[in-house]
Formats: structure tokens, sequence, C-alpha cells
């Protein structure tokens, strides 16, 4: 399967994860003030402008054993996105891009989880406008810790390309030298760190 192709750089490399549990299976959810859920996109064909959302949440269940038995969702509010730019950041916010007064959430709930070692394919259905597309995002195991306060981490790094002209997400603008304002192609970026749910004491 193509998608567990994944090559590793040298930086990617540098510092072995730690490994705090030997089946990190169990149910999990985001930590979002260690987590980021980002994108990137060239702008006027010389540059990359790289934003994120700041507010979201989310669960997965992971099976080590059964990944088909695994799940994920997760529910972010558009209007959070920030690119820190504030004139751009109000743009992303209107009809030309989110919508957020139409469609103040983004969501994307998992159909289906492949495993092949410490890399993970899920693929599920992304809403954004309205708009449902399904997608597949690579995941990688970065690791899992035990943090001051007692909790079981688990970290994850994911990243695809979308075309945003299938969630119309369509504006753009011509520029006088040839091509365009703002790419069509979106990479989605995500670094994730998941803390372990704690069973309820009968």
């Amino acid at each position: 399967m193509g998608f567990f192709n994944r090559s590793k750089s040298e930086a990617e490399t540098i510092e072995a994860p730690s490994v705090a549990v030997s089946d990190i299976s169990g149910d999990y959810t985001l930590d979002p003030s260690h987590t980021r859920i980002g994108f990137s996109a060239r702008h006027a064909m010389v540059t990359k402008v790289r934003g994120n959302f700041e507010q979201f949440e989310g669960s997965a269940t992971v099976d080590t054993a059964n990944p088909a038995n695994s799940s994920v969702k997760v529910v972010i509010e558009a209007a959070s996105v920030t690119t820190h730019n504030e004139q751009r950041d109000g743009h992303l916010k209107t009809p030309d891009f989110f919508d957020v007064a139409n469609y103040p959430q983004i969501t994307f709930v998992s159909t289906n989880v492949e495993r092949d070692g410490s890399e993970w394919a899920i693929t599920g259905d992304l809403t954004i406008n309205g708009v449902t597309k399904s997608i597949t995002v690579p995941f990688e195991e970065t690791g899992s810790a035990k943090d001051p306060f007692g909790n079981t981490r688990v970290g994850f790094e994911g990243e695809t390309t979308i075309d945003r002209t299938e969630w119309n997400l369509s504006f753009n603008a011509a520029l006088e030298t040839g091509g365009v304002l703002v790419s069509e192609k979106v990479k989605l970026e995500f670094d994730v760190s998941a803390i372990a749910v704690v069973p309820a004491q009968a």
C-alpha cells in the first residue's frame, strides 16, 4: 500500500521517540494545548503561508491487534483559524473560504483504519462548508510517555494534500505574471498528542 511508503528526513530521525507502553490500544482524547491541526498553501506562486486552528476537540479508539476496530473523530471550530495575519484571517472566515457564519464546524470522522507497524492510514469523511469528501491521512507513531501528572500520552504525526476547491474553498485571483494568488493544493498537517482515558472506577 503506497501510503505506508513514507521517507524519513535526517531531521525526523535525530531523536528517537520515547516508549512508555508496549501496546497503545485504548481510548484517547486529543490534548489541544499540545496538538497542532494545521495547513500550508502556496501564496503568489513564490512562498508558503502556514496556519492552524486553535479550537478543536477529538477522540480516538486505538486497537493495535485489529486496526479496523480503531476510530477517530475530530470537530474543529472554523472561526478559530489563524495565520497570524488579522486581515488574512478575516478573509478566511468569509464565504470566499470557510464561511464560518453558515458552517461553523469542520469535522473528520474515520471510516477505515489500517496499520503497518508504527505506520497507520486513517481514511475518513472530511466535511467543510457542508461538503463531505473522503480522504486518507498517513500517520506515524512518534512515541508514548507518562507525563508528570500521571497521564499516558501517545503521539502521532501525519499529513496529506487536498484540492481545496472540492470543498468549495474556491476563491482565487490571477497574477499579472501568470498563475494564481493561492494554490488549489493545500497540505494538511497533524501533530497529535492524545491522552489515554482512564476507565471510571466501579
